[in-house]
């Protein structure tokens, strides 16, 4: 079943956009139950009203507006820190004289941090800076005197507001590199599950296609020897530089998680693992397994049995034509243990280090790949003149690296 790798997009920030629609609501119904309480020491209170009808319907109109950064526009963040600013110069006003000097709260009381906030979430730091800095004007023109009081809430929502946006900033930098850290993943998997596919099937036959060619002779060999450099060629490009990724991000403050897609519907229930290995057996290749059924989710049953057949590839191209193999598939409580061995002539020692450093991936890829994504392991064990044996271990409880958890 093919498989392809897809950057799917998110946004840790937005938990603070939501975070700051709450605020919004609930500071808005503290400031009017303010006034409630103490209505009748207002000298205007009808200036307070009208003030707070209009609050509470800018409020819940422009909910939709702090859902995300990119409905959080510019003109948005001016009306809205105009709207908490009109409400603190407007407090004394509506408010009493002796209330104001006495350190009173303001019309809008807390609601203005929120208008502050959106500023930080939306713009970091400087923006911040910026509307606290407006806040702080307007608080000290409303109390006329710099207050002790009055000075310290200015302090305190200048400072929260400005390391919020600082944390935005670096939380949007963090995830721009988690981001693009992610996609390089999602191409190089992509890029190793092609050059297994690569290898199994399309290097093999030009493999075949020099030997043949070079044995016939004639206008074969010439073909032979085209074939020989198209695969090397393909090994340098297989072993070579990532795929390209793509550019899908229509928000820089968006983060990125990988999720696999199987091009074909998944499979539903386990795999009896004898079933994939059975064709594999012939005149040269003996089959040992058990008498039950070796359950495997399909992805895993899939991998290993594509496993066998590139180290039975293997046998038949360094062993020779004559050689025999044997598979034995062992049923485990917790894992599924596959060897194959042979009765060739051996790997030299440093042999597998050399062929991966010429491109030649066939171990490295076609096996040890597969079953690393599975979570199992390939050991390789090559004694010149004795053969070789390749033993793959995968777990019952399959959690694929590429993302997607199976289990029997």
């Amino acid at each position: 079943m093919a498989r392809r790798e897809r950057v799917m997009r998110m946004s840790v920030e937005q938990p603070l956009w939501r975070a700051l629609t709450a605020y919004r609501v609930l500071t808005m119904l503290y400031a009017v139950g303010l006034f409630a309480t103490a209505y009748e020491e207002f000298a205007r209170p009808w200036v307070a009203v009208a003030y707070y009808a209009v609050l509470g319907a800018w409020t819940l109109a422009t909910l939709p507006r702090v859902a995300n950064a990119a409905r959080c526009t510019k003109r948005f963040l001016a009306a809205d820190l105009t709207v908490a600013i009109t409400g603190i110069l407007l407090t004394p006003v509506a408010d009493a004289h002796e209330r104001v000097q006495a350190g009173g709260p303001t019309l809008p009381s807390i609601w203005t941090a929120g208008a502050v906030l959106a500023f930080a979430v939306k713009g970091g730091w400087r923006w911040a800076a910026l509307a606290s800095s407006l806040v702080a004007i307007a608080n000290l023109v409303e109390r006329g005197t710099p207050a002790r009081d009055t000075v310290h809430n200015v302090i305190l929502v200048c400072i929260a507001s400005i390391a919020i946006g600082y944390v935005v900033e670096v939380a949007r930098a963090s995830e721009r590199t988690l981001a693009r850290a992610l996609e390089i993943e999602a191409a190089t998997r992509e890029r190793e599950r092609l050059a297994r596919d690569i290898h199994d099937s399309v290097l093999q036959v030009l493999a075949m296609v020099q030997r043949r060619g070079a044995v016939i002779g004639g206008e074969a060999a010439e073909l032979g020897r085209m074939a020989g450099e198209q695969e090397v060629a393909l090994r340098t490009l297989v072993s070579g530089g990532l795929v390209p990724v793509s550019r899908v991000s229509e928000d820089a403050a968006e983060g990125a998680v990988v999720r696999s897609v199987d091009e074909e519907p998944p499979q539903s229930g386990p795999v009896d693992l004898r079933a994939l290995l059975a064709p594999y057996a012939g005149a040269k290749v003996s089959l040992a397994e058990p008498g039950a059924p070796v359950p495997l989710a399909p992805v895993a049953a899939r991998e290993v049995a594509a496993a066998v057949g590139a180290a039975l590839d293997n046998v038949r191209r360094h062993a020779g034509e004559q050689a025999r193999a044997w598979i034995l598939v062992e049923d485990e409580p917790d894992e599924v243990i596959v060897t194959v061995r042979d009765d060739g002539p051996g790997i030299p020692q440093g042999r597998l280090a050399q062929a991966e450093g010429e491109g030649r991936l066939g171990v490295a890829l076609s096996i040890r790949g597969r079953l690393r994504d599975l979570g199992g392991s390939a050991e390789l064990v090559s004694v010149p003149g004795q053969g070789t044996e390749v033993e793959l271990k995968v777990p019952k409880d399959v959690t694929d690296a590429r993302g997607k958890a199976e289990q029997r």
